[in-house]
């Protein structure tokens, strides 16, 4: 069975049911909630798919996971049906898969930036450039790494522009260094 085509099936599922519902935006936040206690909580992966758990255990389990008590029936209802389909080695897959298939499809393009130091304005007009360049929304992560020195990388769809200083302290070596191969 393929992992792909079920993860995205279901995870279609999921949204046509909660745009129908007109709760997607509360899914999409239990859902990343849901993914991200999957990639910090190793353990949650094998929990769940451990067969002396009893369905109600593992729905709880989920629930909990995916935001407690303020969960959407529609994610519950979604939880249940994964569990009774005895599909949760999946579940992992299926939420990355409604993640991209969300933001597919309310134009929402994700990007990061590494600065030296924190620059929140620099976030937002590149947010805003982007959204004028892309007619997407465009949303930017921010971390500092002060390896960089100066200058910032710029990481979105698939492309990264690289114009901090130690990139280009890199470059100069490189050019020295076969400039002066060429001589000896």
């Amino acid at each position: 069975m393929n992992i792909g085509v079920v993860s995205k099936r279901y995870a279609k599922a999921l949204l046509d049911f909660a745009i129908a519902k007109g709760n997607e935006e509360k899914i999409y936040k239990e859902v990343k909630t849901l993914a991200g206690h999957f990639a910090n909580v190793p353990d949650l992966k094998r929990t769940v798919e451990n067969p002396v758990l009893t369905r109600k255990m593992k729905l709880d389990l989920l629930v909990e996971a995916a935001g407690g008590k303020d969960v959407s029936e529609e994610m519950k209802r979604f939880l249940q049906l994964v569990i009774d389909g005895k599909r949760e080695k999946f579940l992992h897959f299926m939420t990355w898969s409604f993640i991209d298939q969300y933001r597919e499809r309310k134009h929402i393009l994700m990007g990061r930036l590494t600065t030296a130091v924190e620059a929140p304005e620099l976030v937002r007009h590149l947010e805003e450039i982007g959204a004028l360049k892309t007619e997407s929304k465009v949303v930017i992560e921010a971390n500092i790494d002060p390896s960089i020195i100066g200058g910032y990388i710029m990481e979105i769809d698939g492309y990264r522009l690289d114009a901090s200083v130690a990139n280009q302290l890199r470059n100069i070596r490189r050019q020295f260094i076969d400039k002066n191969r060429r001589i000896v």
